[in-house]
Formats: C-alpha cells, structure tokens, sequence
C-alpha cells in the first residue's frame, strides 16, 4: 500500500533542481516519473546520475520498491515507477533502440533513440565504433509472452520462437558468431557454447493491455527476470506482445521492435510483428512467421554488442549492427531446430553484411 504521505493525488516537491514524483495513474498500470532535469549550470551527467540513484534510492527506502538497482544509465535516461502484478517496479527508459523499420515505412519516421527520430544510416557508410560499454559474453534468452492472450496461439508463435532460440548458439549457429568480433574493455566478446534459450513463460496472470508506454513493457521485462531471477548483462528478456495490443505505439509507429536497457537487464520490445503483415516480414523467405525471427534475430544480435544503448558497438550516429543490414539480403538460416528466416547483421572484419562468420 502506498504511504499517506504520497497519496495518487499528491505530488511531493523536494524544492528547486530536485526530484519531483508525480502520480497520474492508468486503467491497468500507473506511471511515476521522476524528472532528471537539471539546470545546465547544475553538475556534470555524473552528478545528475548520483542524484538519480539516490532519488530512486529514497524511493526504496520509503517501501515504494521492493529494490533499486543502480548502473551506469545514460545522462538522458528517465527513471519511472510502474505498478504492475500488485506491486511497483522502478525501471530505466532511454528511447528507442535498434529499431527495426516496417519494410516499406519512411526511414525518417521509423528509427527513433532517446534524443529523437532520425533516419537509418545507409550499409556502406563505415564500421562499428567501441564506446567503453559491456558487450554480453555468455547471453541467455527468455522469452516473456505477456498476457493471458497467449493462452491461444493458433499460429504458432510461441514454439516458433522457443525453436528459434534452442538452435541460436549451438555449433551450428554460425550466424551468431559473426557478433564474436566485438569486443568489450575486458578483452572478451560474445560466445556461444549451447543453445542461448533460459526458458519461457506465458506471463498470464492477466490481459496484455491493449496499449502500453514504454516504462510498461521496461517493467514487464523486470517481471520477468524477477520470475526467472537473472538480472545483469549477459541476460536478454524479450518481452513478446500478443495479436491486437499496441506496445509504444505499434504498427502505427512505423517501427517492427526496438530494444533498451531498462537499468536491472536489456530487453527488448517484440510486437506480435504479424499484425503488420510484411511490412514487419511475414512471408518475406518461407512463410508467415518469417517476421519473428527476422525482427528478433535483428534486436538479438543488436543486444549482443549494444547491451545498454548505446555504450557497446555502434556507428557514429548511435546505429547497430542490425541497423546497418536491415531487410538486405535477406534468407534462410539452418539450425538444429529448424530453418529460420533471417537478416545479415554487419561485420567489421568485411566491411559488409554477413550471414556467417
């Protein structure tokens, strides 16, 4: 229960140049933002990221969150409250990353980063840049089909996805391993001894809500790594939205997945990409399902060297490997489990797109 203190119809105001909690409340979640704008005179981004910590720190500590987690999040990052599951989780946002653009849609519309919209950068224009961040060096992957929704899946996504990632990383997968040249400031980069796939959950406790911002599907990842119990960098939650919601605004956002670090794990915002036909690539190598695995497999890779966005390998306009090689190329990769759809991501050590290492 929240503390009278804070009541939904209050806000608390620490003064001029500090935290500023909020409380509008939705039909299924509320958000509670707490407003990291300083004047420019005011500290360095490490000082605004210190009294961010704290803020959320404070937060715990009046029983608000059941824990905080701190890390090195972006100057630009927003720090939300989300009650969700009968509980509040305190979640990071930093805007959209990796973006996958619709197939036919504007690229001046469809890839957006924290400071804003801006168009993909074209294939042959340069290589990766390091930026001191982590790269993931043994990943696991759980998948978090959000919502009771899930309980009917005529089409077949779920076990789609479950083979796609019990056949990603095992000696076959020749795919994941061009991302093995991006290395971190610990000298490692990521590598694959068996299938990447941690396990999946039908979180169905309740509906998906038909729309949700991004502190929601931020905090359903949370959900999800608590239900697992990983937390950290080599751990990817896809979180998987069913037929007919809306997760940031999509199909009209003009975007198929995006993916971000929420300040406790990376994850990934995975529409059901179907909805959008083959604008998000349904039917663009084999079949219907091919947009699963093509978005996926592009935010996956794209996680993998970029982690918490964007502190890993990036271009110099902030664009990922999957970024650079998006719809080019496009075919079949063959895994253990089965053949799966799939875009080249970018290489380094060629200068181009590849399918494999």
């Amino acid at each position: 229960m929240l503390p009278a203190r804070l009541a939904p119809s209050q806000a608390e105001d620490l003064g001029p140049g500090r935290t500023r909690l909020r409380r509008p409340f939705w039909p299924h979640t509320f958000h509670e933002e707490l407003s990291m704008r300083e004047p420019r005179t005011n500290g360095t981004p490490t000082s605004r990221r210190l009294r961010r910590t704290a803020a959320v720190a404070a937060l715990a500590l009046a029983g608000l969150v059941g824990s905080a987690t701190t890390s090195t999040a972006a100057p630009d990052s927003s720090v939300h409250l989300v009650r969700t599951h009968g509980r509040v989780v305190a979640v990071q946002t930093h805007g959209r990353h990796g973006v996958v653009p619709m197939k036919n849609a504007s690229r001046s519309t469809s890839v957006g980063t924290a400071a804003g919209h801006r168009g993909a950068r074209p294939a042959a224009s340069g290589n990766l840049v390091y930026g001191g961040g982590p790269v993931q060096h043994q990943v696991t992957v759980y998948l978090v089909f959000w919502g009771n929704q899930w309980d009917s899946d005529s089409n077949g996504v779920q076990q789609y996805e479950t083979d796609l990632f019990n056949g990603l990383g095992t000696g076959q997968d020749t795919w994941s391993t061009v991302t093995s040249q991006y290395t971190d400031s610990s000298g490692a980069g990521p590598t694959f001894n068996g299938a990447v796939l941690g396990g999946t959950w039908v979180d169905d406790a309740q509906a998906a809500p038909a729309s949700s911002a991004q502190a929601d599907i931020a905090a359903e990842a949370n959900v999800g790594a608590q239900h697992f119990g990983v937390s950290g960098n080599d751990v990817q939650i896809v979180v998987m939205s069913p037929s007919g919601t809306s997760p940031d605004g999509f199909p009209n956002g003009g975007f198929c997945a995006w993916h971000d670090y929420n300040g406790n794990v990376p994850y990934t915002n995975m529409p059901y990409v179907l909805d959008a036909g083959s604008g998000c690539g349904a039917k663009q190598v084999s079949g219907q399902l091919d947009g699963f695995s093509i978005v996926e497999g592009h935010e996956y890779a794209e996680t993998l060297t970029d982690p918490q966005p964007s502190s890993g390998w990036v271009a110099s306009d902030g664009q990922e490997n999957g970024d650079l090689c998006a719809w080019q190329n496009l075919g079949a990769v063959s895994l253990p489990t089965g053949s799966f759809a799939m875009q080249p991501t970018w290489s380094n050590a060629i200068g181009g797109c590849a399918m494999s290492s």
